[in-house]
């Protein structure tokens, strides 16, 4: 499917060349709005819609009325619990300590990656793989430039570092051991969360499943351990050898395989 990029609705100058900059940088067509519709572009141009807002880039899927955005999500109430001294299950089963490197390989919204950045802190090392690109790009601009009344969370998004690239191909082109801690959250074969930026994020993003070569490329990178992310129902912690930590209260369990 085709992409094309426009403004907001009521729009200025600035965000015009902004858009066309975008649009360059993608090399993707640029298409001006002229007072229509989301859903008239798409049918028009057969395309989804990256739209450049002032606040943020909205990305439409063909056939979808609401837009993938960036936003910090679950991160930044996680992040006020851990400040006030809480645990976080994603911090318990990772295991993370400041300075560690862990690698994302299903980046996302980085909703997980923003925690692993302030548990590593200044010293530590945070990369997240997309392979779609479009949702890379959203959520590079959103964790770069997204203003919060936090700066703790501010500067940990500002920490990570996303990878436009299928997270199999860029563990080919690094070192074994090159990571404290490698960490797999998948679509889920279940949806868990309902919230529309989440279904949009589906709706615009690549599935691909779980097989024995991204489990064995993990391993291979990782150093300390390999963390898997899945509904409570799936078979992928038995499939591929994750021990299976069971929180009795929620939908979502993680796996590890310790090196």
């Amino acid at each position: 499917m085709n992409t094309v990029i426009t403004t907001a609705g009521r729009t200025n100058e600035a965000y015009i060349l902004r858009a066309k900059g975008i649009a360059k940088e993608l090399n993707l067509p640029f298409i001006q709005r002229h007072k229509k519709s989301v859903s008239t572009i798409q049918q028009e141009q057969n395309a989804n819609v990256l739209v450049v807002n002032k606040e943020r880039l909205e990305l439409y899927s063909y056939g979808f009325t609401s837009p993938f955005f960036f936003h910090p999500n679950s991160a930044a109430f996680r992040l006020k619990r851990l400040m006030n001294g809480e645990q976080d299950s994603f911090l318990e089963a990772t295991r993370l300590e400041r300075g560690d490197h862990i690698l994302d390989m299903t980046a996302g919204l980085c909703s997980d990656s923003i925690i692993a950045a302030y548990a590593v802190g200044d010293e530590g090392v945070v990369r997240a793989c997309e392979k779609e690109p479009l949702i890379a790009y959203v959520v590079d601009v959103g964790l770069k430039n997204y203003e919060s009344n936090n700066d703790t969370l501010e500067t940990s998004m500002r920490r990570i570092h996303i990878i436009h690239q299928d997270a199999v191909e860029y563990t080919r082109t690094v070192p074994s051991n090159s990571f404290d801690v490698v960490y797999l959250d998948p679509m889920f074969e279940e949806v868990i969360e309902e919230s529309s930026n989440f279904q949009a994020l589906r709706a615009a993003g690549i599935h691909d499943a779980l097989n024995v070569e991204w489990i064995e490329e993990a391993k291979r990178v990782a150093r300390k351990r390999v963390v898997l992310k899945a509904h409570f129902r799936s078979t992928v912690f038995e499939q591929f050898g994750f021990e299976r930590e069971i929180r009795l209260s929620s939908k979502i369990h993680y796996g590890v395989i310790n090196l």
